[in-house]
């Protein structure tokens, strides 16, 4: 049976090395702040404020909530996201989308300034990625990959890796960062011919293909380490499912991320680190 690697104790960690760093920012008279900007107030994206703020609130990180009404028009909502990238006391600016019709969600989130894109959202952060050279942040769910296989001490330099999904929020930058690690990399997805073939081929598997329970036990090989980002609710049972079938997956991986109790928990707080990082940075270029 398959090792479960959960998530709850890589957060943990990770928190913990993000409080001691806001607590010596602190102790320099800087504040680590991140600004949540949320359009109305869609049940979904109180949830989510609520946990990052919750997230924020245990590792030392102030949160700012900036509200704006959900018939907000784009010239308001555009000032307001300029107003947080002018204001030298806000470090990481999180952007609660989808934003409602008709706002115009390229031109807002392209808006955010890279060193205060703690989501990863924006360009610039994405060619940091791309390039390597370290500008703005990776998306939070690619990072979190990365440290749930370093936690679990998964070696990832010299092994090949398979990443079934090509978004610019998981897909892609993934595959990048296993990369940059020194991972051999194949990127396939939905309309990859013969995808078991590939995903059967891979040390560790990452399913990013946004496909409830797709992947099966005709994709995965004995001793793969299988990291599921699919996050789904069955429609039968209204549980929480991965793009991994774990019934099917369990008995033949080495090691599997479980969906609930897999990445979320890490995909908060690498957001929170990013804000202490961001943190970081401002006050070194201000020295």
């Amino acid at each position: 049976m398959a090792e479960l690697l959960k998530g709850a104790p890589v957060a943990a960690a990770l928190a913990e090395r993000t409080a001691a760093k806001a607590a010596a920012l602190r102790e320099k008279g800087v504040t680590p702040t991140l600004a949540i900007l949320r359009v109305g107030e869609r049940p979904d994206d109180l949830s989510y404020e609520r946990g990052a703020m919750k997230r924020c609130d245990a590792c030392g990180v102030a949160v700012r909530s900036v509200v704006l009404p959900g018939d907000v028009g784009q010239d308001e909502l555009m000032a307001a996201i300029e107003s947080l990238n002018e204001d030298g006391a806000v470090h990481g600016i999180l952007l609660l989308r989808p934003l409602p019709a008709p706002l115009d969600n390229e031109a807002a989130r392209q808006a955010i300034r890279p060193e205060k894109d703690v989501d990863g959202v924006t360009d610039g952060s994405l060619a940091g990625v791309f390039t390597g050279s370290g500008a703005g942040f990776a998306p939070c769910t690619a990072q979190a990959v990365m440290e749930l296989l370093d936690f679990y001490h998964i070696p990832v330099a010299g092994k090949h890796a398979v990443v079934a999904g090509r978004s610019l929020v998981i897909g892609r930058p993934v595959a990048m960062l296993l990369m940059a690690a020194g991972a051999t990399v194949t990127v396939c997805h939905s309309k990859t011919a013969d995808l078991p073939a590939y995903t059967r081929q891979a040390d560790v598997l990452v399913t990013a293909i946004g496909r409830m329970g797709y992947f099966g036990a005709e994709h995965i090989a004995p001793g793969q380490t299988v990291i599921d980002v699919g996050i789904h609710f069955d429609p039968d049972t209204g549980k929480m499912r991965g793009d991994v079938d774990m019934t099917a997956a369990e008995p033949v991986a080495a090691a599997l991320t479980p969906v609930p109790g897999g990445l979320g928990a890490v995909t908060t707080a690498v957001l929170v680190s990013h804000v202490a990082e961001a943190a970081e940075k401002a006050a070194a270029g201000r020295n």
